[in-house]
């Protein structure tokens, strides 16, 4: 929301200045000079238009949102789910989530990662019998086929993965 509010703000006062004076100013279209605007309105013209570098979302991770998310992305899933128990508090945790993240993303979508806080969802955690963080396990159409408690260096890691993708 502080993001939304930010690049709204950056774009009022980028619309809102006036085109410099200079002896090459009769010289520039009509159509790359600033337009006139109301308050709000956040149309920009070519001449006002700048490159906005972004990194790219990864689409391989997500994070559990409830139950029926959990139902519908994970559980009814095609495509092989780790499933990522883990919590905020966890150091150990903050090792292996990074980790795990960089092994299903050389999968190239064969597999997908779903992130579950267990402070936020216990009923998950109770249901899938998650008695220590990290807990992670590897479901495919719908059944655990595979899990393990701790951390694992990625080695380990991509051998987890090759288990669950054959």
């Amino acid at each position: 929301m502080a993001q939304r509010l930010l690049l709204r703000r950056f774009l009022a006062s980028a619309i809102s200045r006036k085109p410099p004076q200079s002896r090459w100013a009769p010289l520039i279209s009509r159509a790359l000079q600033t337009p006139q605007h109301r308050p709000g309105d956040l149309a920009i013209t070519p001449s006002q238009a700048r490159p906005l570098h972004t990194t790219r979302v990864c689409s391989t991770t997500f994070n559990i949102q409830d139950g029926p998310d959990f139902q519908d992305r994970v559980v009814n899933s095609e495509t092989p789910v780790v499933v990522d128990f883990h919590a905020q508090w966890c150091g150990p945790c903050k090792i292996l989530g990074p980790r795990l993240e960089k092994v299903v993303a050389k999968q190239h979508g064969k597999v997908v990662m779903a992130k579950v806080d267990i402070d936020d969802h216990t009923d998950l955690a109770i249901e899938y019998e998650v008695s220590a963080v990290p807990t992670v396990l590897a479901i495919k159409n719908g059944d655990v086929v595979d899990k393990f408690v701790g951390i694992k260096d990625e080695d380990q890691l991509e051998a987890f993965m090759k288990k669950l993708i054959a």
